[in-house]
């Protein structure tokens, strides 16, 4: 039985590395690839059981969390809706691939946010090494120079 699960696992890596290398917001297949509402996820209603129903919720999370919709608000005129379908249709394939979208939906399961994040986010900017020598060298006579002026206002 555990080849069995890996198997799978490994299968789930694969289709979502494709998803998430494809440069349109990610977020609607990766909800698909999640279970659906949770309990805890819940809207309590009466009479509906709406547990394991991967529809969009409409929170407007993924939306809000779009760096390309934050720097051009103007593309939100198209439409009012707040879904993820709404976001691929603004954004399309001017998307950044920073996976905010994904890790602020509701419904997207925590394994897979926990993929991104290990996988895929990028923790650091690289810096070139000449900056930061250059840095050093700068740090170094900015030390000097308030190690002298320290010194000066002490011997007086």
């Amino acid at each position: 039985m555990p080849a069995v699960i890996a198997r799978e696992k490994l299968k789930t890596k694969k289709i979502l590395n494709v998803i998430l290398d494809t440069k349109e917001p990610p977020v609607a297949r990766c909800r698909l690839l999640s279970k659906g509402i949770e309990p805890y996820h819940r809207l309590y209603l009466d009479n509906d059981n709406i547990e394991g129903d991967k529809a969009c919720l409409a929170c407007g999370n993924c939306v809000d969390s779009c760096p390309v919709l934050r720097k051009e608000p103007e593309r939100l005129v198209k439409t009012e809706q707040r879904t993820s379908f709404a976001l691929e249709s603004t954004v399309g394939e001017d998307c950044e691939q920073c996976y905010s979208c994904t890790l602020a939906c509701p419904q997207v399961d925590v394994n897979i946010k926990d993929y991104i994040v290990d996988e895929k986010v990028i923790d650091v900017i690289p810096q070139s090494k000449k900056i930061t020598a250059l840095d050093n060298y700068f740090m170094v006579i900015a030390a000097l120079i308030f190690g002298i002026v320290i010194g000066a206002f002490l011997a007086m």
